[in-house]
């Protein structure tokens, strides 16, 4: 077996010592940082049991704040992918067309929303909503998101569909024209079901940040989400600040977990199902692949 890797060399005797050296340096230097940290926290009385006690034995901290939030998170981000899925995908397909009069306008919207911030987006939405619709100022905010979301998400979103498409050997458009397939069937019945499982990954990646994202619609537009609540919990449970943010971000860890283990789960299952689709021939039915009555040998099985 070889001691080279494609990338680097595999590493010697000192080369090991000093990674280890490396690594213990870091560790006593991260133990350093986390005793600091804790020290501050401790003189600043944010360790203190009263400010933490809440989150286990109080349960309104949850019915009324925290849970509400999550599900104000949760609804603006379903509401976006639901949106921004289907239509970063046309726009992803649109870029690829051999016309001339869609593959330039999609082009344009995905350049122009891909390279505006999100945040940017969120506040001219809530600012048209103001001046032009009649919508609720209970439900602008979340309106003003999902656009902005939407928008930048599907723009981003296209551009993985794109890439997911042209990573596909050429040889299966080939193959397809070769039987007298149009491009729409084509596109629709083997070149996306193979890309889908190639850019799981990324589209799963990008579903966490529009989860995250929706936080700046809770800084910025009042929008009731689950980092939002931080102000509300501080207020009513005693200027209890780090460890609100601490529960918070453990929310989304939690969330993001649960997102990213269904991905590996649904992306597995679907190599499996495409590993399992080819026919296999049995020892008696040749007729399979020769056709009736036919023989392996090319005979009449009749004669």
């Amino acid at each position: 077996m070889s001691d080279t890797s494609v990338l680097y060399d595999t590493p010697g005797a000192r080369a090991k010592r000093r990674n280890v050296i490396y690594t213990i340096v870091f560790l006593v230097v991260f133990a350093l940082a986390a005793w600091w940290v804790l020290a501050t926290m401790a003189e600043k009385e944010q360790l203190a049991s009263e400010k933490w006690s809440p989150f286990v034995t109080d349960s309104e901290v949850w019915t009324t704040y925290l849970l509400p939030g999550l599900g104000e998170t949760l609804k603006a981000a379903a509401l976006s992918v639901v949106i921004a899925l289907p239509f970063g995908a046309l726009l992803g397909i649109g870029r690829l067309s051999d016309h001339a009069w869609v593959r330039v306008p999609a082009g344009v919207v995905v350049e122009f929303f891909r390279s505006i911030p999100v945040l940017i987006m969120m506040v001219f939405a809530s600012a048209l909503y103001v001046q032009f619709s009649d919508v609720s100022s209970d439900i602008r905010p979340l309106y003003a998101v999902v656009t902005g979301l939407v928008l930048y998400n599907a723009s981003v979103i296209a551009e993985i569909v794109r890439a997911g498409i042209l990573t596909l050997p050429s040889g299966q458009t080939d193959a397809a024209k070769a039987i007298g397939m149009r491009k729409g069937q084509t596109m629709s019945y083997v070149l996306l079901p193979q890309a889908v499982t190639a850019m799981l990954p990324s589209l799963v990646s990008q579903l966490v940040v529009i989860v995250k994202d929706t936080a700046l619609g809770g800084a910025l537009l009042g929008l009731s989400e689950l980092l939002s609540q931080n102000r509300a919990i501080t207020a009513n449970y005693g200027a209890n600040t780090i460890a609100t943010l601490v529960v918070i971000a453990l929310i989304y860890i939690v969330l993001n977990f649960i997102l990213t283990t269904f991905a590996g789960w649904l992306e597995k299952r679907l190599r499996r199902g495409k590993k399992s689709t080819g026919a296999v021939l049995g020892a008696g039915e040749p007729h399979l692949a020769y056709g009736p009555g036919h023989t392996m040998d090319g005979g009449n099985a009749s004669a």
